[in-house]
């Protein structure tokens, strides 16, 4: 059994949706998600929600695309083959990245698909976090297993009343 203790998950969001989204119920999110994926104990990644005009800042400077867009991940890792390799700190910890995540834009496509607000930021953070374990969805083989382990996951944290 993991000692899900042991996973840091730093949460910065932004002033005005500190109302909206509580830091506890996001670590709870991203602690379901790792368990579900088999992370390490000891482990830490950062989560941001933040505004549409700062995720279109990160998305320009870092994926050269001119847009907002509903989530970003910054994997800590280098991709060999689709198996992640983390950055080995001093600290014993395994580095995940930082997910970012745009509340606006959760918004609005919860109002799109027609459930709430919680359940979009559910599914933009497992998302996230799949791509920060090494997930993508660049190729159709790869995409149908991040989609099944996304769904997969999904009913996981459902199944938890989370």
């Amino acid at each position: 059994m993991l000692l899900l203790a042991h996973m840091e998950i730093n949460v910065l969001i932004d002033k005005e949706f500190k109302k909206q989204v509580k830091s506890i119920w996001l670590k709870n999110i991203a602690r379901q998600i790792q368990t579900a994926e088999k992370v390490s104990v000891k482990s830490e990644m950062t989560l941001v929600i933040t505004t549409d005009e700062k995720i279109k800042e990160l998305n320009l400077k870092y994926l050269a695309e001119d847009r907002p867009t509903d989530v970003l991940s910054f994997p800590m890792n280098e991709q060999l083959d689709t198996v992640p390799v983390f950055v080995n700190i001093p600290d014993g910890k395994l580095h995940l990245g930082d997910i970012i995540i745009s509340y606006p834009t959760a918004v609005t496509q919860a109002k799109e698909h027609r459930h709430s607000v919680n359940r979009e930021i559910i599914i933009l953070l497992i998302h996230g976090i799949l791509h920060l374990l090494g997930y993508d969805h660049d190729i159709p083989a790869r995409k149908q297993l991040m989609n099944k382990r996304e769904a997969l996951i999904f009913k996981i944290i459902e199944e938890q009343g989370l």
